[in-house]
């Protein structure tokens, strides 16, 4: 999974590394979300309503399939069936709106599913360390938290094999 506050990058993390032409779930923005999106950060003009769905192939008999989450509160009544069968989730975060996280992370933590954090610079700005990102999180020292730009494929694929590394080590655990 791909989760995160809105306009955070999940859409464009997941188009970044998908082998496949990922489905997008997006609708256009409309006056009905003025006062309830805050568009301040992300310029969006459209939103993800259900999900965002990619596959990156690890071996030739192991493919990850990705499902990117919507962002705002009033779609989080779908992750329960996001999650199913889920290894692990990346949650991305703009360290600029970092209460915006705070959901994604409190879900995961409760479910006791595998995830990292994975802090979205944005115009290559990343204004707090991922140090200063776990101590305002109050994540333990056992959570990855590494930087990510949600537009580069390399990126996303290493913040990937960190969550897939970071999973199968907590099975063993």
């Amino acid at each position: 999974m791909v989760a995160g506050g809105f306009g955070v990058g999940k859409t464009t993390f997941v188009g970044a590394v998908s082998e496949i032409n990922p489905l997008r779930t997006e609708a256009v923005m409309t006056s009905a979300s003025a006062g309830i999106d805050d568009l301040t950060h992300t310029g969006d003009k459209t939103t993800t309503v259900a999900m965002d769905f990619g596959r990156i192939t690890l071996d030739q008999d192991l493919i990850l399939y990705l499902f990117g989450t919507p962002g705002q509160d009033r779609f989080w009544f779908m992750w329960d069936d996001l999650v199913r069968g889920a290894i692990g989730a990346v949650v991305l975060v703009d360290t600029r709106r970092l209460a915006d996280c705070f959901p994604a992370v409190d879900y995961f933590e409760n479910s006791g599913l595998p995830f990292v954090i994975a802090l979205n610079g944005f115009d290559g700005h990343q204004p707090y360390t991922p140090d200063e990102v776990r101590e305002a999180l109050q994540i333990g020292p056992d959570t990855p938290i590494i930087t990510t730009d949600a537009r580069h494929r390399a990126d996303a694929k290493s913040a990937l094999i960190t969550l897939v590394e970071h999973a199968l080590m907590a099975r063993l655990r």
